[in-house]
């Protein structure tokens, strides 16, 4: 799957789960810069994500991302 539909498909769960028609996402945005995304959002949008893209993250994983590019990166070792 190509890091644009990603990308996309991404936007959409995150708006969705964050209820914020408009949401523009980039590589370096971070739960810091988003009102909303706290740690139990960030639960619910893993798990939307997962379910989504139909994979599974490790803890491990999860911790590490730092930014939405990160988390895309996940995301596209797993859909190849």
């Amino acid at each position: 799957m190509e890091r644009s539909k990603i990308f996309i498909e991404l936007t959409e769960l995150f708006i969705d789960n964050l209820d914020e028609e408009g949401l523009v996402l980039k590589d370096t945005t971070t739960a810091m810069e988003i009102d909303g995304w706290d740690s139990l959002t960030h639960i619910i949008l893993v798990v939307a994500i997962e379910k989504h893209f139909k994979i599974r993250f490790t803890s491990r994983e999860i911790h590490s991302w730092k930014n939405v590019g990160e988390m895309i990166n996940s995301i596209e070792k797993k859909v190849e």
